[in-house]
């Protein structure tokens, strides 16, 4: 039996989802734009239940730009891989420069 994703997991991943090729968002940035500030571990909660194959999950790091430790370490090089095919460049220790690969977010209307 599969469960359907919570409303607001289905709103993180329709965020995650307009992540372009080639750039990543923090946790917190995916927060904030699906209406949830100060929620970054929910992002990370969603994308581990994740069951969509279409949602670029890769594309979303920590704030310090790096992959955060998973509890299967495969899992982080598979990021890390898929990451470089979009072009995306680590340093020697692992970071992303976010100046040069973060995605400007579009925040949610605030009504």
């Amino acid at each position: 039996m599969t469960l359907e994703p919570t409303r607001t997991y289905a709103h993180i991943y329709n965020v995650v989802r307009q992540i372009p090729s080639g750039q990543v968002a923090t946790y917190g940035q995916v927060a904030h734009a699906a209406g949830l500030p100060g929620q970054a571990r929910q992002v990370g909660y969603a994308l581990h239940a994740l069951l969509e194959a279409d949602t670029p999950w890769h594309r979303v790091i920590n704030a310090k730009g790096t992959i955060s430790p998973r509890a299967e370490p495969e899992q982080e090089q598979r990021q890390r891989e898929l990451l470089e095919r979009e072009g995306v460049v680590f340093d020697a220790q692992g970071r992303v420069d976010l100046k040069t690969y973060r995605w400007d977010v579009p925040l949610p209307d605030v009504c």
